[in-house]
């Protein structure tokens, strides 16, 4: 299920299910992904609720553990991902793309901080196979953040690794 809180030019609810779709033929997950599209408000209250880290993050992924039916939900800042897709000169329906694409890998277990790669090269054969812009992980290595300089969490990680 897609939700999307406000309206986002460009975008369409049915396009993105239809994307969540195809990600899932090549995504193991058991289970319904829902996908709210949200401001950067919520996105704060989220990110400080489950991560104790007091601003708005572009992307956050919720595994269920399969229980009910559901692999998970992934919440994504339209407002970031708008600034983005400016920044990186591509449309914010592939910025949102690309967030879910990010968040369906978390659902699917895999951790970019602890993989040796194995998130981020799956990830990049993904986005080449979907015809998607610049995968999350590879962006966060080269690019500043299009919010300023990346967040420190309390361990001292930035946001992107955490992501």
């Amino acid at each position: 299920m897609i939700i999307t809180r406000g309206r986002v030019a460009g975008v369409s609810d049915i396009t993105l299910a239809r994307f969540v779709s195809r990600v899932r033929k090549t995504i193991p997950l058991r289970g319904l992904v829902n996908v709210v599209v949200t401001t950067n408000s919520e996105m704060k209250r989220l990110n400080e609720q489950f991560r104790s880290n007091d601003e708005p993050t572009d992307v956050l992924s919720f595994p269920s553990g399969e229980m009910g039916g559901l692999a998970g939900e992934i919440a994504i800042s339209h407002e970031i991902a708008r600034e983005n897709a400016r920044r990186l000169a591509h449309s914010i329906a592939e910025e949102i793309k690309i967030l879910i694409l990010h968040g369906m890998l978390h659902l699917a277990g895999y951790d970019h901080q602890n993989d040796d790669g194995k998130m981020a090269r799956k990830e990049h054969h993904l986005r080449k196979a979907l015809r998607l812009p610049d995968a999350l992980i590879e962006r966060s290595m080269t690019q500043p953040r299009a919010t300023g300089r990346p967040a420190k969490t309390k361990l001292g990680r930035t946001r992107e690794m955490e992501r």
